[in-house]
């Protein structure tokens, strides 16, 4: 098993509690794991992206090379689109649908939705809307997790474990908000992967 992740968004949306979930499910499956992260500014709004490897076999460095990312993870649309030339031809992007615009001259969402209407292997998922009508806005990013659980390749029963490990000290009432999102993520996502 080999899988390299990217994931990207904006400061605040929890792009690095994705990578904290799926860097101890792998982990706990006995596989090897190698992460970078770019914080961006270091503050809310600035980028924020990480480079997440997993393999069975030893991994030698925690970069991903251009072209050969399996799974760009993103909060942000317009964030996918940055990091298009790291995807594999093969490789899969899953992404928030509903932009976060923190910047003046962000893209018209017309030529934002024609952009991502290129790429040939897409999940786009209403996250924002999905955590308003299940009343759990702060879970927004565990609903793209879940999602993108079928790309990732790990199980869904190691997704969900290490979501109680990574959130037991917030306790239980964070934790099932939590692993309510991860399944709402993984029905919207449907059977397009």
């Amino acid at each position: 098993m080999k899988t390299d992740i990217i994931l990207s968004g904006v400061g605040g949306q929890g792009i690095l509690s994705i990578a904290t979930v799926i860097g101890d499910a792998a982990l706990n499956e006995g596989l090897h794991l190698k992460q970078a992260e770019v914080h961006g500014m270091s503050q809310r709004g600035g980028d924020v992206q990480s480079n997440l490897r997993i393999s069975s076999e030893p991994i030698h460095s925690d970069l991903i090379p251009l072209g050969s990312a399996n799974v760009i993870i993103s909060l942000e649309p317009m964030e996918a689109l940055r990091y298009m030339p790291y995807l594999a031809p093969d490789g899969w992007v899953i992404t928030s649908s509903k932009p976060f615009i923190n910047i003046p001259n962000y893209p018209e969402q017309e030529l934002l939705e024609k952009e991502l209407a290129k790429i040939k292997n897409i999940v786009l998922i209403d996250t924002a809307q999905i955590a308003a009508d299940n009343n759990i806005a702060r879970s927004e990013n565990m609903v793209l997790l879940g999602g993108a659980v079928d790309a990732i390749g790990l199980p869904m029963e190691m997704i969900l474990d290490s979501v109680k490990r990574i959130f037991a000290s917030k306790g239980d009432t964070v934790i099932e908000q939590n692993l309510k999102a991860v399944m709402l993520g993984y029905e919207a996502k449907g059977s397009s992967l």
